[in-house]
């Protein structure tokens, strides 16, 4: 692993890292935050799941979310939103290929080869930060913007008892259903829609449900709300009554300017 960058950040540390990926073969770089109290013993980690043409670096420098983090005293991760490189397999279009990984693992050419992101969100980032770092992973909690959002509920419903909670803004929650996730989805999983349903929130929702404590953000105002679908996230967790906090925000997009407020 290779230390790009470290700074002072309230009281604590923001560092990039990167690192030889086995689960993308490619190179990884993603973002951690550590508290002050990191340097006593290992803090509790929140992931941040980006969305779509993110890196690692938007949330880190526009979430706002260090000095919220310094005052909990636990650890921010941002990864990256899909493999990097020059032989990564991409698409013109904005919403596939690079920084559109979707957090699955695609099994369709030519993205296979390396566009793994739930193997590696789900288990070799962890490895490394906890081989790596003063985090704790039995206190792991779970947020998202967007796409990245999609993961954070999809991985949380799928891995009980991994995160202690599980939080979103501006979530896509029924991809099957919304363009934003049958393109994607018959690109990277291939055309058996059976195979897409462990990547829809909704339907995660219906079958599991999650065992803690859930909050969705999105904004009135946000431009993709018929892309996002919340309120079938919604409508499936009244119907699960699975103990949920949905709330839309009263004039706010799909932007940083909603995340950092």
């Amino acid at each position: 692993m290779q230390t790009q960058s470290e700074n002072a950040c309230f009281g604590g540390t923001q560092g990039v890292y990167t690192h030889a990926s086995t689960s993308c073969t490619c190179d990884m770089t993603f973002g951690l935050f550590l508290p002050e109290e990191a340097r006593d013993g290992p803090v509790p980690l929140l992931w941040y799941l980006s969305g779509l043409t993110c890196t690692h670096e938007n949330a880190m420098t526009k979430a706002g979310a260090q000095a919220w983090a310094a005052e909990q005293g636990i650890a921010l991760v941002f990864p990256d939103t899909s493999p990097r490189g020059d032989a990564v397999a991409d698409d013109d279009a904005y919403d596939l290929g690079k920084g559109a990984g979707f957090y699955l693992n695609a099994t369709e050419e030519p993205w296979a080869a390396h566009y793994r992101m739930w193997d590696y969100v789900t288990a070799e980032l962890p490895e490394v930060l906890g081989n790596s770092f003063a985090v704790d992973m039995d206190r792991q909690g779970i947020t998202g913007h967007s796409m990245g959002g999609h993961g954070a509920l999809t991985m949380a419903m799928s891995l009980p008892e991994r995160y202690r909670s599980v939080s979103a803004f501006s979530p896509i929650v029924n991809p099957t259903a919304s363009d934003w996730g049958r393109k994607q989805f018959n690109a990277y999983l291939g055309n058996n829609e059976d195979t897409w349903s462990p990547h829809d929130a909704t339907l995660l929702m219906r079958k599991n449900g999650f065992e803690g404590p859930m909050l969705i953000d999105t904004g009135t105002k946000d431009q993709f709300l018929d892309l996002l679908k919340p309120e079938a996230l919604a409508e499936a967790a009244a119907a699960r009554r699975q103990q949920m906090t949905f709330r839309m925000q009263p004039g706010y997009d799909h932007s940083y300017f909603f995340v950092s407020t």
